[in-house]
């Protein structure tokens, strides 16, 4: 006779079930079935064994999984499907596959390898009344959970579920972003729109800056206009040179209306072509076709912005019509240079690429010196220059073009950005603070302000800001790899575990894409090796960290994101050799450095070995000239 042994013990159940699975079969059986084995290898398994879950049963298009920890089982669960809403975002509406998951906590009886009892069938009803993408969970089990996750819980009330002796407190995980964050409520109040990056249609790809520069300046100006929500530049620019169904942009961006058009300029003559789309239906609302002189770029900016501002049927207040007509120069030229340098500066991972903008900015101010974005784009690059360890720059030159930018525009919310990063490298951490506010209330659009904003905050060892700035720089510019570098820094200073490695595994696939397209981007490779390291990828950390190393040469800022990579890997002595270059940079760039070898939580494991306190004791003996 075969005695099978039975137990009893409390544990927490999750079950996933597949949205509309045998209607997903029908139309695609083998690629439904081909798509479904990859999720469970690539996403849900490593998931689930990450949170130390086990798999008691499996069905065509569910599973049921045995967790120790009814918080590990509601952290895999919302990974899971953050992982699903990230994948699902690129996929047309055919190819999307979702989930709905239920959690409970209970009393269930353990069968050989099967879990059996109320505790699996409450937790089945939970399921089956979760929204597709969504997490349910029982009150018992939300009370498991208690504070040591960052969930918002909508309360669904009791339920009464067949078969279930009493009603069940029910309540619905809400949904997050996928930076993992709580995704902020839209304004339903106000239309909002994507404006897609403007084709260039010159036939020639030198004159790419030109529909780049037009694209940005619409940008800009809708997003002066209180009654609209405007979608980020560097979240559109991930539309580059896409062929995109205008309904699924609208679908993932979450907005009403895209804009698109093209731009051709030759010969002295500028043409426009624009189109204001319904994102939901895909039909026209307004289109225009533009025809004129270069000398009218200005006029011709202003007039396309008024269009879909008046065909939105959007308020426009004279305020805000003053700030869209003012261009801050009246030359052509000076705005073509201002524009083909954005154009590499947006693109410059390497100094030599920063310096080729620095020298058109600096041409545009050649030709209008009252041109105050031209020396605002210039303090910016100078902050970039100083980021980068650019041994020629310096603080000063940051604050003679902020400073000029601000004596001509006081309202340029980038040049109170570039000039808060400098007074913060130079220690004036009070001014710095009243600059970088100053910058957030004139352009809380900006992911600059919060890029610089966000870095200063956490050098001085202030992580709860630093991360807020992150995320909401996140929410303006989700696919930047730079963002979860320091997101993922902060939470693990924070000692946010799961927020933590949720910043990383985002965050690397940002860096997948970026490597693609630039694959000798140190920064890039180091960041994918710390992320990779912090995930207990070790294998793929150390060959990202060698590719890193091949291209490092002798960049001490590159240097200093190697030496954060070894010493995530535990290869102190390397991580020690690689950071001894900071050195050789100048008083100003080791003043800047310094507060991150103290702060940065990606050398925690070197804070007490003496070659790396006789370092940093070296570094501050050397910071001997800082101007103030």
């Amino acid at each position: 006779m075969v005695v099978i042994n039975v137990q009893r013990r409390l544990a927490a159940i999750l079950v996933a079930d597949v949205v509309g699975f045998s209607s997903l079969i029908g139309q695609d059986e083998t690629g439904t079935l081909a798509a479904m084995k990859k999720l469970r290898t690539k996403l849900i398994d490593p998931r689930i064994s990450e949170h130390e879950g086990r798999v008691f049963k499996t069905t065509g298009d569910g599973l049921l999984v045995e967790f120790p920890s009814v918080v590990n089982a509601v952290a895999c669960a919302v990974e899971i499907q953050r992982g699903m809403a990230v994948r699902n975002a690129d996929l047309s509406l055919d190819r999307v596959i979702e989930f709905r998951i239920g959690i409970n906590m209970g009393d269930v009886v353990i069968e050989g390898e099967d879990v059996l009892g109320d505790g699996v069938n409450v937790a089945a009803r939970l399921e089956s009344i979760a929204p597709a993408g969504g997490v349910t969970i029982s009150g018992i089990a939300l009370d498991g959970v208690g504070n040591r996750l960052e969930l918002e819980c909508h309360d669904l009330g009791d339920q009464v579920f067949k078969n279930i002796a009493t009603p069940v407190r029910v309540y619905q995980i809400e949904p997050v972003s996928k930076s993992g964050l709580r995704a902020e409520p839209a304004d339903n109040s106000k239309p909002s729109i994507a404006v897609l990056p403007f084709q260039n249609m010159s036939g020639d790809p030198e004159q790419e800056y030109f529909s780049d520069g037009i694209t940005e300046d619409i940008i800009t100006d809708l997003s002066k206009v209180s009654g609209l929500t405007v979608v980020a530049r560097n979240t559109v620019f991930t539309y580059k040179d896409q062929a995109v169904v205008i309904e699924d942009v609208a679908k993932k961006l979450k907005v009403g209306f895209v804009l698109e058009g093209s731009v051709r300029k030759s010969e002295g003559r500028v043409r426009i072509t624009a189109q204001l789309v319904d994102g939901k239906s895909g039909s026209h609302i307004w289109a225009e076709r533009y025809d004129r002189t270069l000398n009218h770029i200005f006029a011709l900016q202003d007039e396309i912005s008024k269009s879909i501002v008046e065909a939105l049927k959007v308020r426009l207040l004279p305020e805000e019509l003053n700030v869209i007509s003012s261009r801050s120069t009246d030359s052509p030229d000076a705005y073509e240079a201002l524009l083909m340098g954005k154009f590499f500066l947006y693109r410059g991972v390497e100094i030599r690429v920063i310096k080729v903008a620095k020298q058109l900015f600096a041409k545009a101010i050649d030709i209008d010196p009252n041109y105050a974005r031209a020396y605002a784009a210039m303090a910016g690059c100078e902050a970039q220059l100083l980021l980068y360890g650019d041994p020629e720059a310096s603080p000063e030159k940051v604050f003679a073009n902020s400073t000029r930018a601000l004596a001509l525009d006081q309202d340029l919310a980038d040049a109170h950005a570039s000039h808060g990063w400098a007074l913060h490298l130079v220690g004036r951490l009070t001014e710095s603070e009243i600059e970088f506010e100053r910058a957030l209330a004139l352009g809380s659009g900006s992911l600059e302000v919060y890029y610089y904003y966000g870095r200063a905050r956490i050098a001085q060892g202030d992580y709860e800001s630093g991360a807020a700035m992150m995320e909401k720089a996140i929410v303006l510019s989700p696919d930047d790899y730079r963002l979860f570098i320091f997101l993922r820094m902060a939470y693990v200073a924070l000692g946010r575990e799961l927020k933590a490695k949720e910043a990383a595994r985002e965050g690397l696939l940002r860096v997948d894409e970026e490597i693609k397209a630039r694959p000798d981007n140190t920064a890039a490779l180091c960041a994918g090796a710390v992320m990779s390291t912090e995930l207990g990828e070790t294998d793929r950390a150390l060959s990202l960290t060698t590719l890193a190393e091949m291209f490092t040469g002798s960049d001490i800022a590159a240097l200093y994101n190697l030496g954060c990579c070894y010493a995530k890997l535990g290869q102190l002595e390397r991580a020690i050799d690689c950071l001894e270059h900071q050195l050789s940079g100048s008083p100003t760039y080791i003043a800047a450095r310094l507060p991150w070898m103290q702060n940065d939580s990606d050398l925690d494991s070197l804070r007490e070995q003496p070659r790396y306190l006789a370092l940093v004791a070296r570094m501050e003996a050397k910071i001997t000239t800082i101007a103030k």
